[in-house]
C-alpha cells in the first residue's frame, strides 16, 4: 500500500476527530449545563429592584428584549415589569419580547383558521382570542409546578442550613452550601443569593430579592426569621428546624385536602370540558346541524348566553375546588 496514502489517511482521521472535539467545546462553552445555569443566575441578578443604584452597576442588568427600540416599547406597555416577574418565576426562558411575539403568532393562527372556515366576526375574535391566551397558560402552568417544587425542597434547605450553622459555619456559607448541594430551582435561587452577597449587596437586600423573585409564602416566613435573628439575636439553628418541621406538617396536611377533593377537581375538569368536546365532535360530524349557532342571528345569542353562562360556572367550580391550607 502507497505509504502517502496511509499518511493521508492517518492525518484526515486526526483532522475529523479534532473538528469533532472542537464542535463538541464550542456548544459546551455556549449551550452547556453550567453555562445556562450561570447564565440563568446573571440574567436574575437584579430581578428584586430592591437594592441601591450603586449596587446596580455591578450586576447584570435583566432585558425585556434584545433589541433596544422593542425595549423602549416594551417599557411604555402596563405591568411589564410584573410579567417579567412571571417568567423569571416560571424558569422559561422567555424575554417578555418573546412572549409578545409568541401570543401575537398564536392570535394570527387562529384569525387565519376563522377567516379560512369563513367564520362570522364574534366566532372568528373568539378564534384568536382563546390560541393568544395559550402562552399564558404555559406561563401559568410552569409557574406554578416550579413554586410547587420549591415548595418541597424548602424544608430541605431550611434544614441543611440549620445543620450547617451547628457545624460552625457562618450563614452566607450555609447559604453557598445550599446552592451546591440542592438541585434548581431552590439551588439556583440559593446559590444567587450567595453571589449577590458576594457581589457587595447586603444580605438583607438579597434575601428580600429572593422573596421578590419566589413566590412562595413559606420562604418568606423562612426570610422574616433570619431577618429578626439578625437584629434581635437567637439560635437561628432552632429556628430554622422548627420553620423546617412546620413546612413538611403543612405539606402532608396539604397531600390528605388534595387526595379528599380529588374527585371534586375531576369532575369539574368533566363538566368544564364535556361542552366544548361535544361542540368540537358535532361539528366533525355534522357540521350542518351545528352550523346554526353561528349562521342564524338567534344561534349566535343562544351560543353567546351558553359560552358566559359556562365561564361562570368553570369560574365558580374552580373557586370550590381549590383549598388553601
Amino acid at each position: 500500500m502507497n505509504t502517502s496514502f496511509i499518511g493521508f489517511a492517518v492525518l484526515a482521521f486526526l483532522a475529523i476527530v479534532l473538528l469533532i472535539e472542537a464542535v463538541y467545546l464550542f456548544w459546551s462553552s455556549r449551550h452547556g449545563t453550567a453555562v445556562k445555569r450561570m447564565d440563568e443566575r446573571l440574567r436574575a441578578l437584579t430581578a428584586g429592584g430592591n437594592i441601591s443604584t450603586e449596587q446596580l452597576s455591578i450586576l447584570k442588568q435583566r432585558l425585556l428584549s434584545d433589541s433596544p427600540f422593542i425595549t423602549r416599547l416594551l417599557l411604555h406597555v402596563p405591568r411589564v415589569h410584573a410579567l417579567d416577574r412571571q417568567l423569571q418565576q416560571s424558569g422559561l426562558r422567555w424575554s417578555v419580547a418573546r412572549f409578545a411575539t409568541y401570543t401575537l403568532l398564536c392570535a394570527l393562527v387562529g384569525a387565519v383558521l376563522g377567516f379560512l372556515i369563513q367564520a362570522p366576526a364574534l366566532v372568528m375574535t373568539a378564534l384568536a382570542v382563546v390560541p393568544g391566551l395559550l402562552p399564558m397558560m404555559i406561563l401559568r402552568r410552569k409557574r406554578a409546578k416550579r413554586v410547587l417544587q420549591l415548595e418541597r425542597q424548602l424544608p430541605d434547605a431550611a434544614d441543611l442550613i440549620s445543620r450547617a450553622l451547628r457545624a460552625g459555619h457562618s450563614f452566607p456559607a450555609a447559604l453557598g452550601m445550599v446552592g451546591e448541594e440542592l438541585p434548581d430551582p431552590l439551588g439556583g435561587e440559593f446559590a444567587l443569593v450567595f453571589d449577590e452577597i458576594n457581589y457587595g449587596v447586603s444580605m438583607n437586600d438579597a434575601l428580600l430579592n429572593m422573596v421578590n423573585r419566589v413566590p412562595v409564602e413559606d420562604l418568606r416566613y423562612f426570610v422574616i426569621a433570619v431577618l429578626i435573628q439578625r437584629e434581635a439575636g437567637g439560635n437561628l439553628a432552632e429556628i430554622l428546624g422548627s420553620i423546617s418541621s412546620i413546612i413538611r406538617e403543612r405539606l402532608k396536611l396539604l397531600g390528605k385536602v388534595r387526595v379528599l377533593s380529588a374527585e371534586g377537581r375531576l369532575s369539574a375538569w368533566i363538566l368544564g370540558v364535556l361542552p366544548f368536546a361535544i361542540l368540537a365532535l358535532l361539528s366533525l360530524l355534522n357540521p350542518g346541524y351545528i352550523s346554526v349557532f353561528w349562521k342564524d342571528s338567534a344561534g349566535v345569542q343562544l351560543a353567546a348566553g351558553a359560552l358566559t353562562m359556562m365561564l361562570f360556572g368553570i369560574v365558580w367550580m374552580r373557586k370550590i375546588v381549590r383549598i388553601h391550607v
